[in-house]
């Protein structure tokens, strides 16, 4: 710390206080009964005011710079405004005056402090009477910093005044007040009282704390001063007495640590602006600066007499200095830097008794606390040396880890040292005072010393082995030596002619850099002692510890960076060089050190501009922008230096050009040697397409060019590098445009240009995609019929966007009748599937099978079992009938269960007649089949009897049936068909129409099934009233064997055949009577066809005589027989044929030559005419009277009357259901 005077001036009285403007422009300072004002900047007297009649004291100015306030031994306190106008007076006199004429007098406990001087002073001032106030000297004055409220302070009293109130508060006091001082808060006032006395008051000027001082009345308070910085916890109380003593309080009376001699009596305290030092002037005759803990750090100047006051120019580091003898002294406070570097620690002092250790890299910062002034400062690795006043302090790290920052104390050495620089090592301290150099051990133990030619001007440790280290350092006279500390003989490195203000040795240790006197920095060759060169404007300079060619300087505010021999690149940059680490330059500017991030693009540029590419990497190495990154990489890219590429690349992360690296490389390992087609490569890359493309011509490789110009759209460009009017190269061109326009959703533009290009299919497909039917049609009328596959495409879309007549249009033009027939059935447009059917009949089965899906799906079963039987699909066929067959018997619907089953044996029938390895197997089932279906055909009657309220049947018909079918289910019983039902009906009607024997058999089955409630009671019922009947059937009821005239019993155990000759019945399909029909087979050898033949030809016959010969009488009418007359069996052939061997048990059939054939008439004869493999069935009506009807399509034999009305009622057969009008059979 050095005080530098500003300026100075002597007035003839002596100064007592002093008072700073808060913008510290102007200086108001209390001499005799005047108060001056001065200029701080030089020290010029801008104007003396007047207004006191006897000697100021004291002065004070309020913190918002409007006014100032001044107290004088005349007992009355004046306020002045910042524009040196007194507005207000107030004293003890209960009168208003314009005119004073002051004789101030103070009487001082010690002689010699008095100075009495009488002078006329005519103050022109605004006077206003205030009440009466001191009735003492006022001995000083304090504005609150908050409120601006006035504390002035006489030897009895305290008189507390704002601009608010009209009246001046006064307070007594029990002891002279000498000093005052308010909080920062402005809720209280210390006062320093002469008795040794310190109160503390509110601004309501009540006491609230009261500080005993030990000495009491032989030590007055004679200064206090609260701490302004804001940063305390608690507000400190800095007080000096005339014991000799500087202590510190706290708000609430409580000493903090103990008394600070000072030796002196202290006449003034102040405290800097933010609170950090302390200034105490007094009877020593000179003002003294100590730390805000009270260490002294030393004196600001030396005066002639008493220092009466002591002020701090606000937020500077000026200081003035009011005496005794009336001398006014200005200084400017110089706190020099304390600091030592060591790569990224870096120390310095800090508030002159500290040291602060900062890791430039992480931020980190340790305080380490002296206590005491900090003189040097030096550090080195793991070691730190702090010089203070007395002793010299080692420390050293807990550790070795390079973020270590915790220091404890090695060393220390309790002597005082007079050195210029210090320098720590592993082991020693290295001690500069002008030319001697001197080696201690960390015990204080001089080893060694260096006497120099010249004064030291720097030195630096640049390493080496502990206890072995090497210094480098730089003489005035020029010459720059290298030292040992193990070694007592200097090195000469060099001799300059100018002298040496920096230094610095590059890595490895080849180059030295010097900055001389006159600012030049020069940079040698250690071996060679040559000047390699020198660069202007230079005030420091360091080398980067990571690359040996680099070096940075700084000078004239700017920061020079120069790599080998290039040019040097200059920034802006404020301070001194101190340290160059990789991209991290250490900056000192003034006092505080920054590590500053320094891209290193303009070296690296340098070297790339060169070609230097490795180097450039290097450099890039040390920090660069992502950007320069890049531009590395690329150049090294297009100098084909590929593996400092790919590193540069790999930083930025950039994938696409380290694949094209790669491939590069594995070319060249599979022997590609051709750099233009590299670097070609490289240029497509870089988007240098033209570049690109002139080495691929140059290297023979113009499909690749093309490529790229038809990759990148520039088709235009294409076209100009192939400089041809070959059409398929510019059929090509158009085609990959057609392509980029449809990548850019252009896709008309690019369906025209595929059109020109000839590529129809992808015209097509666009068009088709977007729904552009009247394109599609125009592309497929334009084609040709032999373009197969586009027109094919174009029905596709067709049939897409369901447009089928166009679809159809374009395959009848490529003659594809499969997809025509394919189309028809997709668009379910039948009748022309048909019509094409009909005209290529192998296409059936494409069109009936979907046609019989379609149906099977839309519940149309029995169309569909058709469709499947049309098209050839037997399998389908059945298997549709037998579904629909089983749903229609488990939904108890018999009639469509018979007609199903009528179908299913006529399915079988024309398989047996289609595949003859079935015809066995499907003749089974035909019978079954046909079976089942008159079973289901009779069942429905009964079902509806037993389930329905009404019958539509007749009794008798009922019972035929129920006598059918129980003679018909004499083994297992088909599924849905009820035996409780039939018998139940069998009983029923058997009772009504007098079968009472038959009505109690079927009564006594009953009992052995299990019935259903709701026919328990009547059957019960039914089981006891048939006893009351007679035990035989009637008469009329029973059936007649038309072979043998033999009456069969209701009840056959044979079932339904003839239980004599065995003759099956034939059971007419409506009312299930026996017919009047006996079946008769051919002789062998007779075919169906000659058989009919002979039929028709009807031989003629004798005329039959009737037998039975008419009377008539009075009321009456006789037939009488006449035997005479020939029978008509001798005549009838066939007749004789029905003769057979009584009580055989083997039916013996009825078989007829062609003689008997010839004598049947057409009308008698029914023939069953069966498809192969069957074979024609034969009936004869025995009594061609009686009309009987055959269905020519299911074969089942009717009354013609009863056929008739059936067909009257559903206009088709009941059984098959072959309708009126149907002309097939």
């Amino acid at each position: 710390m050095r005080a530098v005077l500003t300026w100075r001036d002597k007035v003839e009285q002596c100064v007592y206080d002093l008072a700073f403007k808060p913008d510290g422009a102007q200086l108001i300072v209390a001499a005799g009964s005047r108060l001056l004002v001065y200029d701080t900047s030089d020290g010029t007297l801008l104007q003396p005011l007047k207004g006191h009649k006897d000697t100021v004291y004291c002065v004070a100015y309020a913190k918002d710079g409007k006014r100032f306030a001044s107290g004088s031994a005349d007992k009355s306190v004046i306020i002045w405004t910042s524009k040196l106008e007194g507005i207000l007076k107030y004293t003890s006199w209960s009168i208003i005056v314009s005119s004073l004429y002051l004789h101030p007098v103070r009487m001082n406990v010690f002689p010699g402090l008095h100075k009495a001087r009488g002078m006329a002073v005519n103050a022109a001032l605004p006077v206003r009477l205030a009440g009466c106030l001191h009735n003492d000297s006022i001995q000083c004055v304090s504005y609150n910093p908050v409120t601006h409220q006035l504390a002035s302070c006489s030897s009895s009293d305290i008189g507390l005044w704002s601009p608010e109130q009209k009246s001046v508060s006064k307070h007594k006091s029990s002891s002279k007040i000498t000093c005052c001082s308010w909080t920062n808060d402005g809720q209280y006032l210390a006062l320093g009282m002469f008795n040794g006395v310190v109160s503390i008051r509110n601004k309501n000027g009540e006491e609230k704390v009261k500080i005993e001082r030990p000495g009491g009345s032989l030590s007055p308070i004679w200064s206090i001063s609260w701490n302004p910085s804001r940063e305390e916890r608690n507000d400190i109380l800095a007080v000096a007495d005339w014991g000799q003593k500087l202590s510190f309080y706290q708000l609430s009376g409580k000493q903090i640590g103990k008394d600070h001699s000072l030796n002196f009596d202290p006449c003034c305290i102040s405290y800097f602006t933010k609170g950090e030092y302390i200034l105490l002037g007094g009877s020593d005759k000179q003002v003294s600066l100590f730390t805000k803990d009270g260490v002294r750090l030393g004196a600001v100047g030396e005066q002639t007499s008493w220092v009466w006051t002591c002020k701090v120019k606000p937020d500077s580091n000026y200081v003035v200095v009011g005496c005794q003898d009336g001398t006014i002294s200005f200084y400017q406070l110089i706190f020099s830097t304390v600091h030592g570097l060591y790569k990224d620690r870096y120390a310095y002092r800090d508030s002159m008794t500290d040291v602060i250790v900062q890791h430039l890299i992480t931020e980190q910062k340790v305080r380490i606390k002296c206590k005491e002034l900090v003189k040097k400062i030096a550090i080195y690795k793991n070691r730190l040396a702090i010089q203070l006043p007395e002793k010299i302090l080692i420390y050293e790290l807990y550790s070795e880890d390079s973020l270590d920052m915790r220091y404890r104390v090695k060393e220390k050495i309790a002597r005082k040292f007079e050195c210029n620089l210090l320098v720590v090592c592993a082991d020693h301290i290295i001690l500069c005072q002008e030319r001697r150099l001197q080696c201690l051990s960390f015990s204080g133990v001089k080893e060694r010393e260096w006497q120099m030619e010249s004064l030291i001007r720097y030195i630096k440790v640049i390493g080496g082995p502990p206890g072995r280290e090497g210094l480098l350092v730089g003489l005035k006279n020029g010459q720059i030596l290298k030292i040992f500390v193990d070694n007592l003989f200097a090195i000469v490195l060099l001799k300059q002619a100018t002298a040496v203000r920096c230094l610095d040795m590059s890595a490895s240790r080849n180059k030295l850099a010097v900055v001389d006197e006159n600012d030049m920095c020069l940079v040698y060759d250690i071996h060679t002692k040559e000047l390699l060169f020198q660069e202007p404007n230079a005030n420091s300079v360091a080398w980067n510890t990571q690359c040996e060619d680099m070096l940075c300087f700084s000078g004239g505010g700017y920061l020079n960076i120069k790599a080998s021999t290039f040019p040097v690149h200059q920034q802006k940059l404020q301070g001194f060089v101190v340290g160059y680490n990789g991209s991290k330059i250490f900056c000192l500017h003034v006092f505080s050190m920054s590590a500053v991030e320094v891209p290193q693009s303009a070296p690296m540029y340098q070297y790339l501009d060169r070609k230097m590419f490795r180097e450039a990497y290097q450099i890039a190495c040390l920090g660069v922008t992502d950007t320069d990154w890049r531009e590395l990489a690329m150049e090294a890219l297009e100098g084909l230096e590929f593996e400092t590429a790919k590193k540069a690349f790999t930083r930025v992360q950039d994938l696409r050009y380290l694949e094209l690296i790669n491939s590069i490389e594995e070319r060249k390992k599979r022997g590609e040697t051709n750099n233009d087609l590299f670097l070609a490569d490289v240029f497509s890359y870089q988007g240098k397409f033209h570049e690109a493309a002139k080495l691929y011509k140059k290297s023979g490789h113009e499909n690749l060019a093309l490529d790229m110009y038809t990759e990148l759209r520039m088709f235009e460009y294409a076209k100009d590098f192939l400089g041809s009017e070959d059409p398929k190269e510019t059929k090509m061109l158009i085609a990959k445009q057609a392509d980029w326009a449809r990548n850019i959703n252009e896709p008309k533009a690019a369906v025209e240009m595929y059109i020109s290009a000839g590529e129809h299919c992808k015209a097509i497909e666009i068009s088709g995609d977007h729904g552009w039917v009247d394109m599609l049609i125009d592309i497929a009328r334009k084609l040709d019929k032999a373009e197969r596959e586009p027109l094919l495409m174009c029905a596709h879309f067709f049939k897409k966007l369901d447009n089928p007549g166009y679809a159809a249009e374009t395959y009848l033009k490529i003659g594809d009748l499969k997809s025509l027939v394919q189309l028809h059935v997709e668009t379910q447009r039948w009748d022309e599937a048909f019509a094409l059917g009909e005209k290529h009949p192998e296409f059936k089965d494409d069109i009936y099978v979907p046609y019989a899906q379609w149906l099977a799906e839309n519940d149309r079963f029995e169309e569909a079992q058709k469709a499947f039987h049309k098209a050839g699909r037997q399998g389908e066929a059945v298997r549709v009938l037998e579904q629909l067959t089983h749903n229609a018997v488990v939904e108890s619907r018999f009639s469509d269960a018979a007609y199903y089953y009528w179908m299913l044996s006529m399915q079988c029938l024309d398989i047996a007649q289609a595949d003859p390895a079935q015809k066995e197997v499907m003749l089974g089932k035909f019978h079954h089949f046909q079976h089942l279906a008159e079973l289901y055909h009779g069942y429905h009657a009964i079902h509806r009897y037993v389930e329905e309220p009404f019958s539509f049947h007749l009794p008798e018909t009922l019972f035929n049936i129920s006598r059918f079918l129980l003679h018909s289910l004499t083994k297992d019983t088909p599924l849905g068909i009820s035996k409780v039902n039939t018998l139940f009906t069998l009983a029923k009607q058997s009772k009504a129409l007098g079968a009472y024997k038959l009505a109690r058999h079927a009564y006594d089955k009953l009992q052995g099934l299990q019935i259903p409630a709701r026919f328990q009671k009547s059957i019960e019922l039914g089981s006891l009233t048939i006893r009351s009947k007679p035990f035989h059937d009637s008469e009329e009821l029973v059936p007649l064997c038309y072979r043998c005239s033999t009456n069969n019993p209701l009840l056959n155990n044979l079932g339904n055949v003839c239980i004599n000759c065995r003759q099956p019945f034939v059971f007419s399909a409506s009312s299930y009577e026996v017919l009047h029909l006996v079946e008769f087979y051919l002789e062998e050898g007779i075919t169906d066809e000659e058989a009919v033949s002979l039929i028709d030809l009807e031989a003629p016959r004798l005329k039959r005589e009737n037998k039975w010969q008419e009377i008539t009488s009075n009321n009456a009418q006789t037939l009488r027989l006449d035997e005479s007359m020939d029978s008509v069996g001798e005549d009838d052939p066939f007749t004789a044929k029905l003769s057979f061997e009584q009580g055989g048990s083997e039916f013996v059939p009825v078989v007829v030559s062609r003689s008997v054939l010839r004598s049947m008439s057409r009308r008698d004869v029914l023939i069953k005419r069966w498809p192969p493999p069957l074979q024609w069935q034969y009936f004869r009506s025995l009594l061609p009277d009686a009309s009987i009807t055959m269905c020519p399509s299911c074969f089942q034999m009717f009354h013609s009357e009863d056929y008739e009305l059936l067909l009257l009622q559903h206009t088709c057969c009941p059984y098959c259901r072959r309708r009126v009008d149907d002309p097939s059979p």
